[in-house]
């Protein structure tokens, strides 16, 4: 395993899956069914390399983005009437303290065993970037997955279009196109079904706004509460828009934009104790 911000073999992976889908799709499947010289292949052609360029700088982004370092000078004020919730050892009720890393975590952040330090609101480690994904860089991640869906389903069409069109005289080889837009399209189906699973998971974590790890504790804070007949509320779940623009940024018409940066410092985020009872999220 490579230490992050390092080329890795799943880097080369994805690097290497998305030129060869970028290669059967452009200079295969289209100019088999539309033609290169045509308007309609050109328009398709550039369309897809614009896109394909979108997958390739937003995973440069994620991998090469810090997910979000803890402050050394942070330390947690508990006297602070602004910071009602402090997050606390599930044994002792101290505030956590990471021993690694010698000092205290802030509300949503984690130890990565793999990076060897804390992460804000650490999502979990992915070894596909070779980074965590975290304060930082989760918004870019998401972007991502969300363009590498589109492309594939994009792809898988140009790619069924290309060989519906091919001659059917045309004999396999390992050389021929007919072998290559067949391959392609085989590898291309578990692809975009994983992608598609992974970006509706984030999806409802972003409409909760919670993370993976968050996700998981709570199922075992549900248990534990339902077991004491109590009702368990994610203290982050401020309502669907409000999770909506802590994730993606108060403008809707940059929601989708790779460029804009992430919301807040990482240390603190609002919760539901912020909010008026009344308004308070169902």
């Amino acid at each position: 395993m490579g230490r992050p911000g390092y080329v890795t073999v799943p880097i080369l992976s994805v690097l290497a899956a998305i030129g060869y889908v970028y290669y059967t799709a452009v200079f295969l499947a289209i100019p088999a069914w539309l033609g290169l010289t045509t308007a309609a292949g050109l328009t398709n052609a550039a369309a897809f390399t614009a896109l394909a360029a979108a997958c390739v700088a937003t995973y440069a982004v994620a991998v090469l983005r810090d997910p979000g370092r803890v402050p050394a000078s942070f330390v947690p004020d508990v006297e602070d009437a602004g910071s009602p919730l402090h997050e606390i050892k599930r044994k002792g009720g101290d505030l956590r303290y990471c021993q690694k890393c010698s000092h205290y975590k802030p509300p949503r952040a984690h130890h990565c065993r793999v990076c060897k330090r804390c992460v804000l609101r650490m999502d979990h480690h992915c070894i596909w970037i070779n980074n965590c994904v975290g304060h930082g860089n989760y918004k870019i991640f998401l972007i991502f997955v969300l363009y590498a869906v589109i492309a594939c389903l994009y792809s898988m069409v140009l790619i069924i279009g290309g060989a519906m069109h091919l001659p059917k005289d045309e004999q396999l080889g390992s050389d021929s196109p007919r072998t290559s837009i067949i391959v392609c399209g085989v590898l291309l189906c578990p692809l975009a079904l994983a992608l598609m699973v992974l970006l509706g998971w984030h999806v409802y974590l972003i409409l909760h706004n919670k993370t993976t790890i968050e996700y998981h504790e709570g199922v075992r804070a549900m248990w534990l509460a339902e077991k004491a007949g109590n009702l368990y509320h994610h203290p982050y779940n401020l309502g669907v828009y409000e999770n909506l623009i802590s994730v993606l940024g108060p403008n809707m018409f940059c929601w989708l934009c790779p460029i804009s940066r992430n919301i807040g410092s990482g240390v603190r985020f609002r919760t539901s104790y912020d909010i008026p009872l009344s308004k308070a999220p169902m």
